[in-house]
């Protein structure tokens, strides 16, 4: 959970002050409130979810493809990858992180869930594994690579851990 005077004070007033900033190598950057993401087209999909670390869940999720969102903000020729930005730390220190290509934001069951247990907005990825479904999404950035964001691996587990961005665990 983020830890931080900003994410309580949006808890507190329901999120009706809550921003996404989507920009980068786009053509219309955007900042959407929560109730502006949740009028747009609903995608609902009901998945189970198998973590790394042993344990699976079935949930029923609401959200807006990221389809959608790709096509209202027109990324450029040269955006390869988008990176998402968390409220919340990562357990290392600094902002939590993660980076995902282009065409996986492609993918028919690639969304922004604003409908789960609470989190007020997460990537569902269907084809990823858990840890790069970032959650308390505060903001995106298309990039052409992400050499510049974090220390450079592809996201704050990359960073942190022993393995590289796509390698298999």
């Amino acid at each position: 959970m983020p830890a931080s005077a900003e994410f309580d004070q949006l808890v507190k007033d329901g999120f009706t002050h809550y921003r996404l900033r989507i920009d980068g190598l786009v053509e219309k950057p955007v900042e959407l409130t929560y109730a502006e993401l949740k009028a747009m087209p609903k995608q609902e999909q009901i998945t189970t979810h198998f973590c790394i670390q042993g344990w699976s869940g079935v949930a029923e999720w609401g959200a807006v493809s990221m389809r959608h969102l790709l096509d209202l903000l027109k990324p450029t020729a040269d955006a390869r990858y988008a990176g998402f930005y968390s409220l919340a730390d990562g357990g290392d220190g600094g902002r939590y992180y993660d980076v995902h290509s282009i065409a996986n934001m492609r993918h028919e069951l690639t969304m922004l869930a604003y409908e789960m247990n609470g989190a007020p907005l997460r990537l569902r990825c269907e084809n990823e594994l858990g840890f790069k479904m970032i959650k308390w999404i505060a903001a995106i950035e298309f990039v052409h690579d992400f050499a510049d964001l974090g220390a450079g691996e592809g996201g704050y587990n990359e960073d942190h851990e022993f393995y590289g961005y796509r390698v298999p665990i």
